[in-house]
Order: structure tokens, then sequence, then C-alpha cells
């Protein structure tokens, strides 16, 4: 007789046997979507709040600068002016008071500033919060040319800088002016000349002529006459002339200073 040996009963094999593969795996993938899902939509969510706030502060910027009464013009500075005041400066420049500062032009004002004769340059700038700087620099005058029983003082360019009723002791005369002072090669020339002189030799001049760019002439104190030309050579002419003023002539031709003439 034959024996059958029987194995101990397992009493979770048919657990085991009962769960099929597609049951097990259900578990796991409703275990991912419920983890992933909240992160897949905080990027999104994440991003529309940056944009949200990113419009927010420009927008707030924006009435800040364009749309609020905080940053509006309230003051215009005016520096550097001497022989131009501040108003002139100001009506030029029309800058509005109570306008954005943002919106003001600054290079269209500093261009309207410097077609005041006086002015050589201009610059604007704002300060905030609210105010608007404007600097101007100026043209300085060499020469007093007689007009009218008046006197136009010009600058190296020929350019009137202003019109006085007395000629200031520091300027000399510029005798025998040229039809058209603005631009004038004559003027700038004579100009230079005058601003290579010792300061010595420069209280002497009374007045200086130059009817052309290469004769300018220097008419000093106890009536001496100096042809000086052009205005190159100048340490060289200036060297000649402290030489020949020893000889107390009255005419000095030093355009060519190798080759100096005095008479008188």
């Amino acid at each position: 007789m034959s024996t059958r040996q029987l194995r101990p009963a397992d009493p979770d094999a048919d657990s085991r046997n009962a769960r099929s593969p597609a049951s097990r795996s259900r578990p796991a993938a409703a275990d991912r979507r419920t983890a992933t899902g909240p992160h897949q939509l905080a990027g999104p969510r994440r991003r529309a709040a940056f944009g949200l706030l990113a419009s927010a502060i420009l927008a707030g910027g924006a009435w800040a600068l364009l749309g609020s009464s905080l940053l509006v013009v309230r003051h215009i500075e005016v520096t550097g002016n001497r022989l131009v005041t501040a108003a002139q400066v100001r009506r030029a420049a029309r800058i509005k008071t109570g306008a954005p500062l943002a919106t003001v032009n600054t290079g269209a004002a500093a261009r309207r500033v410097e077609q005041l004769a006086p002015v050589l340059s201009a610059t604007v700038r704002r300060s905030w919060p609210d105010a608007i700087i404007i600097s101007v620099h100026e043209r300085t005058p060499v020469f007093a040319v007689a007009s009218a029983g008046r006197y136009q003082l010009v600058d190296v360019h020929g350019i009137t800088v202003r019109w006085v009723t007395r000629k200031p002791a520091s300027l000399p005369l510029l005798s025998s002016p040229p039809a058209v002072l603005r631009g004038s090669a004559a003027v700038h020339a004579a100009a230079v000349v005058f601003s290579q002189l010792t300061p010595a030799l420069r209280k002497r001049v009374m007045s200086v002529s130059a009817a052309s760019a290469s004769s300018v002439t220097l008419h000093l104190t106890r009536r001496v006459t100096v042809l000086w030309g052009s205005a190159g050579n100048s340490a060289q002419k200036l060297a000649e002339l402290g030489m020949l003023l020893r000889r107390h002539a009255r005419y000095y031709d030093i355009s060519d200073p190798g080759s100096a003439v005095t008479a008188g």
C-alpha cells in the first residue's frame, strides 16, 4: 500500500493566486496619478501667478512714472549762466512744470537752449524725483566791435555774444571788421593770435585788425603796429618780437619770423 505525502496547506496561497498581474498594477498606476497630478498643475499655475505679478509691477511703475503726481517736474534749476538769465534759459527750454519727469525730451530741450546767442552748449538732465537741471556753457567774448554807438562782443567764431554801451577794458577792439562776422576765418585767426600773446603783450594791445586769416595786425600802445600775419609759428614770432621791441620802432613785420622788418 502506497502512502502520499501531503504538503502543509499555505493559508496565503489563495490570496496570492487571486491577485492577477492587472490587479497588482492598478493600485501602482493610481498611486502614480495621485502623486504626479498636483506637480503637473503646479508649474502652469506658478507661471501664471508670476505673470500676473510682473504685469502688476509694470503697471504700477508706468502709473508712477506717467500717471501719478509723484514724479512730475516741480523745479527747473539753471547753472553756469552769467550772460543770460535763468528765466531766459527756462523759456528757451520750454519744459512745463507738472509734466511727468520721464516724458521730458532732454535732448530737444538742450538744443533749444543752445539757440540762445550767448550759449555755446547746454545739457539737460533729470534729478529724481521732481527736478530738471539745465547746465549751460556760455561763449567767451574776445573782441569788441563798434556798431551804431554801441559795441557787440564777439567770440572766437565771430558770433555776437551780447551788446553793450561801453567797451570792456579787458577786450581789444576789432577794427575794420569783415562784413560778415559769424564764421569769419579772419576773426578766428585774430582771436587765436591774441590768445597766444604773453600777458604783458596782451595788455598793450589796443585793437586787432585782420583783412584775412593770413594778415592779422596788432595795434599796440604808443602807436606801435605789428604785422603778425597768420596764426602759425607763434613761438618764433613771440621770441623775435621780444628782441625787436627793444629798438623802439613804430612798425614791426614778423609775418615771416626768419626775415623780420622794422621801420620808424
